[in-house]
């Protein structure tokens, strides 16, 4: 960047470091076509005239000066380690997260990812995963992908469900965002250092609203949830304890409008009571599968554009497959998974796989209690 743009990036961070700043005065600093720069000389400390304010906006002067300090001392970070500067009131900042009105005023972002996908998953859940969640969430991600080349994963870069997600969308060659709670001078948990690498080298990113020198508090966690939630079409929800940051997660979905999903689980299970209670609360859609994503997001599926001709595939089936519409026919009724793991000798990961693909093709119809029967 030119020595312009250099000087307008600090005045930038430094206006989302002045203690009292509000997204919302940021926002009408753009509408009045306010100088960023004037607000850091003297005597310029009162915004309220300057951009139409009904409420005394006074800023101290020295904790102006003090943010323009740090300010410098970040940029020269950000230059130091390849780290973009999106300004709330920026082209380039994320369009679903502008549409909060508690964006963050300043995001900071390592990695070439694109934050403006067409589609975006936020997938989150509890530190302490089952198999059975870990399982489901590798398992969604990849049938998914097949279907959306340039999905987006968005988690936290936490223990469980979120190492699981950005994981198998590596996997995948989607693209993933870890969004974090500290400043990116530092990685947690430290024990994924190499994660947080591996994302940044297979095409995706880390984020955070945070300059460097903040830990990760607890506060810290509950307002990134915003972003993550934020910077997505949809949210879905692994496995989750009654409270936790996942169900905060899903909450900031849910007041913004955006699609929630639920893995369910048994009601004696401690590890899935969160995802009970949002599917039965309302908040959050049923989730047993890659199709019940698409269903809930309206999300386009691409199958959909060679939909007529499946039909006529049909006979043309091969493999497994094959093997799976054979014993459906051979029933003459709707076979439950556990029936159709016993009948064809397949895993779980490889039947489920099958399956999806199947219902995506309208060769089969999934009907409640995860059970199949012919398209």
């Amino acid at each position: 960047m030119d020595s312009a743009e250099r000087q307008e990036l600090i005045h930038k961070v430094a206006i989302s470091m002045v203690p009292g700043m509000k997204v919302d005065v940021v926002r009408a600093m753009r509408d009045a076509d306010y100088d960023y720069a004037d607000f850091f000389k003297p005597g310029m400390g009162d915004l309220s005239s300057r951009i139409g304010a009904s409420d005394t906006l006074r800023f101290d002067p020295v904790e102006r000066q003090t943010a323009l300090e740090r300010a410098r001392k970040e940029v020269e970070f950000m230059e130091r380690h390849g780290i973009r500067g999106l300004f709330v009131n920026d082209d380039e900042y994320p369009p679903l997260l502008q549409e909060l009105h508690d964006a963050p005023i300043m995001l900071y972002v390592l990695g070439n990812v694109n934050l403006n996908p067409r589609f975006a998953l936020a997938v989150v859940g509890t530190r302490k995963a089952t198999k059975y969640g870990l399982q489901f969430t590798d398992q969604l991600i990849h049938d998914l992908a097949v279907y959306y080349p340039d999905l987006l994963i968005v988690s936290g870069l936490a223990y469980g469900i979120d190492a699981a997600g950005h994981r198998a969308a590596m996997d995948c060659k989607l693209p993933t965002v870890a969004v974090v709670a500290h400043g990116l001078d530092m990685v947690y948990p430290a024990q994924h250092r190499d994660l947080a690498k591996k994302i940044i080298q297979s095409g995706g990113g880390m984020l955070t609203e945070y300059p460097t020198g903040t830990t990760p508090y607890q506060r810290n966690f509950l307002e990134r949830n915003r972003i993550v939630a934020g910077l997505c079409d949809a949210t879905f929800v692994a496995e989750s304890e009654i409270r936790g940051g996942a169900m905060s997660t899903a909450n900031q979905a849910f007041i913004n409008n955006r699609d929630v999903m639920a893995l369910p689980g048994r009601s004696i299970d401690p590890i899935s009571a969160g995802c009970n209670h949002l599917i039965r609360s309302h908040k959050a859609q049923l989730i047993t599968c890659a199709a019940d994503v698409v269903q809930t997001t309206g999300w386009p599926p691409g199958v959909m554009q060679h939909a007529p001709q499946q039909r006529n595939l049909f006979p043309e089936l091969r493999g497994a497959p094959a093997e799976i519409y054979a014993h459906i026919k051979h029933e003459g009724r709707p076979l439950g998974i556990d029936e159709l793991r016993a009948l064809t000798g397949m895993n779980m990961k490889e039947l489920m796989a099958n399956l999806t693909d199947m219902e995506f093709d309208g060769v089969i119809t999934r009907l409640p209690g995860a059970r199949f029967e012919l398209g």
